[in-house]
């Protein structure tokens, strides 16, 4: 029981898939999977009130290696219960949602095989029902009840599976149909005319996909809309991603497609991780539209829709965004808690509460939008861009015109300081007690914060922010800071170092 509850990463399962890397032994096996797959027609059936063989699922899977074994492994185990199982081979998470919307599948449920942007070894699951991804405490119960299936059960299962007469579904084909409807259908709105077949003329745009499973983007919808796609890179599906780790996030990928941007003087470039939940952009000077900036971007996109609305993001996000979003947009910006589920979440129960908020977003790329089924989507946020660049290139303007008025980032660093020995929770929340009482009699400025500490600096002496806080899952505090000049990022780290002084079990050797 203990090893599968172990595989529980939030609101998603993830693990080890396959040998390769020393140290790393597999703990996510085709048996496992097929306990899973038991185990989430048992939920979902619960959940609905509808027995096992009155329910239709969709698997989809990402390029991974390991995606295919698992994938059938999944679906052997949820047709071990009657269950009706459609695969949808190579999709997206976003496409693996919007199965159990469109009205060509309109699933009970769906489970997308991924682990986003972990190494090629890397392997998880994500789940869906009508309401969206489920929480961590349905992923509990799932695990839960998929370590109490006995082994006479699988072997039952494995013999009596057939695989092979296992319906498959093209849901890449609709989900991009749809994608491109809405850029038709955005564009022609902007500029108050019919849509027209290839909207996107005289545009060129390039993706770099990183082989995961965003290459679609190009010969589905941007190719068919009339973009020069030149330059668009790593397309094709490799598990064992050989040019560049698929993350938005990741420095050599940013490299990659703000290369393949200026090399093709091309107006954007646009870079999607693994499984197409989160995205990035690169502007057509090399300017890198992500972390602050692409919410930035994207909130400038929403902003004449939604005056005065509320965008949501995570913790780390800088005062240069919220100046821009209160200041300049003139948005309320919540910042609210790392975890794409807890912005995606909140951004719910705003809207509930009849206080309109249409975006959140954290600065990985996860961005969930009010009028998307609050889904975050890369590739719908993508369509948000390319229906923003038409329309700047249509009046004259550059799509960075939107966001000219961010402040520039001058000087930054992320320091993570590992908590050594047991109880690492309840040593850093010590830890965190302690920061912000020796804070608070230095006088320090301490705006509220959902999560950790945060301190913000406005004086001659020095300017900036940081932020101290527990990780969402190891025993690590990560420190955020962000200097507003150059040399304030020294000065900010010298007061860290003074208010995390003293600390035993805390490596600070990273600051």
């Amino acid at each position: 029981m203990n090893d599968i509850m172990k595989l529980q990463n939030g609101s998603d399962i993830r693990g080890i898939a396959v040998e390769g890397v020393e140290g790393e032994n597999v703990n996510i096996t085709e048996e496992i999977a097929l306990k899973i797959g038991c185990a989430y027609i048992s939920w979902l059936s619960t959940k609905t009130g509808k027995k096992a063989a009155e329910l239709t699922i969709g698997v989809g899977r990402d390029s991974r290696i390991s995606g295919p074994s698992l994938a059938n492994a999944l679906i052997t185990g949820m047709m071990s219960t009657g269950a009706k199982v459609i695969n949808c081979n190579l999709a997206t998470t976003p496409a693996m949602f919007m199965s159990i919307i469109f009205e060509q599948t309109k699933y009970d449920g769906s489970a997308m095989i991924t682990a986003s942007h972990l190494p090629f070894n890397r392997n998880g699951i994500k789940f869906f029902d009508k309401d969206g991804g489920l929480e961590h405490d349905d992923i509990t119960q799932i695990l839960k009840i998929a370590s109490e299936v006995p082994a006479e059960y699988i072997e039952m299962a494995m013999s009596k599976s057939a695989i092979s007469d296992v319906q498959s579904f093209d849901l890449l084909n609709v989900y991009a149909e749809y994608l491109k409807n809405k850029i038709k259908d955005g564009i022609a709105k902007d500029n108050g005319f019919t849509a027209n077949d290839e909207p996107l003329k005289g545009l060129h745009i390039v993706v770099d996909s990183g082989n995961g499973a965003s290459g679609f983007f190009v010969d589905k919808i941007l190719q068919p809309l009339g973009a020069d796609t030149t330059g668009s890179q790593f397309l094709e599906p490799d598990g064992m991603f050989p040019n560049h780790i698929p993350n938005p996030e990741n420095k050599a990928a940013m490299e990659s497609i703000r290369s393949a941007v200026l090399k093709n003087k091309a107006d954007l470039g646009l870079i999607f991780d693994t499984d197409v939940d989160r995205m990035s952009a690169v502007l057509s000077d090399g300017s890198e539209v992500n972390r602050d900036s692409i919410i930035a971007m994207i909130s400038a996109i929403l902003a004449p829709e939604y005056p005065g609305s509320t965008i949501i993001t995570d913790s780390v996000t800088s005062d240069r965004l919220t100046y821009f979003l209160e200041k300049v947009l003139g948005l309320k910006h919540l910042c609210y808690m790392r975890g794409y589920k807890n912005v995606i979440n909140k951004q719910k129960e705003l809207n509930a509460q009849g206080i309109v908020a249409p975006l959140a977003m954290e600065t990985s790329g996860h961005g969930a939008l009010k009028d998307n089924y609050y889904l975050d989507d890369g590739a719908f946020l993508a369509v948000k861009l390319v229906i923003a660049l038409a329309a700047a290139v249509k009046s004259g303007k550059k799509l960075d015109s939107l966001i000219e008025k961010l402040p520039p980032l001058v000087e930054e660093g992320e320091f993570r300081f590992k908590i050594s020995g047991e109880d690492f929770k309840e040593y850093g929340q010590n830890v965190l007690g302690e920061f912000k009482k020796r804070a608070e009699a230095k006088g320090y400025e301490m705006p509220y914060s959902y999560e950790g500490i945060r301190l913000s600096f406005k004086g001659e002496d020095v300017q900036g922010w940081m932020l101290l806080r527990m990780s969402l899952h190891d025993p690590v505090m990560p420190l955020n800071i962000e200097g507003a000049r150059k040399g304030d990022l020294q000065k900010l780290i010298a007061i860290a170092k003074e208010l995390t002084d003293g600390f035993d079990r805390l490596d600070r050797g990273s600051l």
